[in-house]
């Protein structure tokens, strides 16, 4: 149960159907947790890259909100610089002066496989994933350790399902992809949007989504990374296409489309071939609430078609370029990973997800909303999924899961009381229907 909040724009607030609870509405005090800490391990949670940009952020926000007795731990290459995050930690609550500091490097699959052994999650920010990222889900997946990552990579999040999903299974591990503004708004909204609409009936969901804020450099490097391997990419989705189960008495898909004008939202939709559409997807396949036939369309809001056919054009030049090696050289040195933007230009950016839900009898709009998108909510996102893993009751799973099966509304709940907004802006009977 959740209270449904709008943060950040002007509107009048739509509660949803069921009414709030009140760890809904407040942030949790989650002061025992020793009932759910496994003693076999040193550490409930373990933040892997934190010496990088948005690795700095996300350590910040455990800082202000890890809970009492959260034993959790910072991890990286260069232990200086480790210690120098950590005074900066120690400065927002001087408890953490004492906050333990791991060695473990990208490329050295021993000393990560020695940091999965010692704690229960672990969330990493070191990227791009398909570069840096498989050997810590190898070890997360053979020590039954929990993993949330940013990666916005369908080739990464695919090569990981076919050469580690089984192993995990076998441990109970999770490991959850893409816990960041890439994919949890959008996996998480269309959920909210389904738990609007009647059970046991076909629902189609279009999600719009429109951003100020400047992209990060480990964005930008995993874009360019993704795009430039079409190939590759391709046989990896086909793979997992093969591997995969089917869904027993249920359809969900998850098309490209053409560009739509949506009247509902008066405003034209560019459909984005990214990593979102997917996820939402397979939370569909893994969740029967979805109902038994299941669509998803994923899209960029653009007002006028004019900036429409422009963005078009951009994003085939982006691609093309991104083919060749020099000039996708070129494009990743104007915002390398790890660096960002001041707090203040922060502060100017927002996200707003819209998504127009329908099944036969009824229509309902949605929206999540918050703050700087590629940083800030970025890095509560993390946060609050990898705390979410770590001492939250959830269902029981395994394997490769996404935001939705494997936290759903716990991480929601935790969301919202981070001053994310989860509202419904309207419903309405559709013609024809009792």
């Amino acid at each position: 149960m959740i209270r449904t909040r709008f943060s950040g724009h002007k509107g009048k607030g739509v509660h949803a159907r069921n009414p709030p609870s009140a760890a809904s509405t407040e942030r949790r005090p989650w002061t025992t947790l020793g009932a759910m800490a496994d003693e076999s391990r040193p550490h409930d949670l373990i933040l892997f890259g934190a010496t990088g940009f948005t690795g700095g952020l996300t350590a910040e926000y455990l800082a202000r909100h890890a809970p009492p007795g959260c034993r959790w731990a910072l991890a990286g290459r260069d232990p200086g610089r480790l210690a120098d995050v950590r005074d900066r930690l120690a400065a927002v609550r001087r408890e953490w002066g004492d906050l333990p500091l791991l060695a473990a490097d990208a490329t050295d699959p021993a000393s990560l496989h020695r940091l999965a052994g010692q704690t229960r999650v672990v969330a990493t920010t070191v990227g791009p994933y398909l570069r840096y990222g498989e050997p810590l889900v190898a070890a997360c997946a053979a020590a039954g350790t929990d993993y949330a990552d940013l990666a916005g990579e369908p080739e990464f999040v695919d090569r990981v399902y076919l050469r580690h999903h089984e192993r995990a299974r076998a441990t109970g591990a999770r490991l959850v992809h893409a816990c960041g503004f890439d994919c949890t708004p959008f996996d998480l909204g269309v959920r909210f949007t389904v738990e609007q609409l009647p059970e046991d009936v076909p629902l189609r969901v279009d999600g719009f989504l429109r951003a100020a804020g400047r992209i990060s450099g480990g964005t930008l490097a995993s874009a360019l990374g993704a795009v430039s391997r079409p190939l590759p990419a391709a046989r990896a989705a086909r793979a997992r296409r093969g591997a995969e189960p089917p869904v027993p008495g249920r359809r969900v898909r998850a098309p490209l489309g053409a560009p739509v004008r949506s009247g509902a939202l008066r405003t034209w939709g560019l459909p984005i071939p990214t990593l979102e559409s997917r996820v939402v997807a397979r939370s569909a396949a893994a969740l029967p609430r979805y109902g038994p036939d299941f669509r998803y369309r994923h899209y960029a809001a653009v007002r006028r078609l004019p900036v429409a056919a422009g963005t078009v054009l951009g994003a085939g030049a982006f691609a093309a370029a991104a083919q060749v090696p020099p000039l996708r050289r070129l494009m990743a040195s104007r915002l390398a990973p790890g660096t960002g933007p001041s707090e203040e230009r922060r502060a100017r950016s927002w996200f707003s997800a819209r998504f127009v839900g329908t099944a036969p009898d009824r229509r309902v709009l949605t929206e999540v909303s918050g703050g700087d998108p590629a940083y800030d909510e970025t890095a509560k996102i993390l946060a609050e999924a990898a705390l979410c893993l770590a001492h939250d009751p959830l269902p029981e799973t395994s394997g490769q899961v996404t935001t939705a099966q494997a936290m759903g509304g716990a991480l929601t709940e935790r969301l919202v009381a981070a001053g994310m907004g989860f509202r419904v802006r309207s419903t309405s009977a559709l013609p024809g229907s009792p």
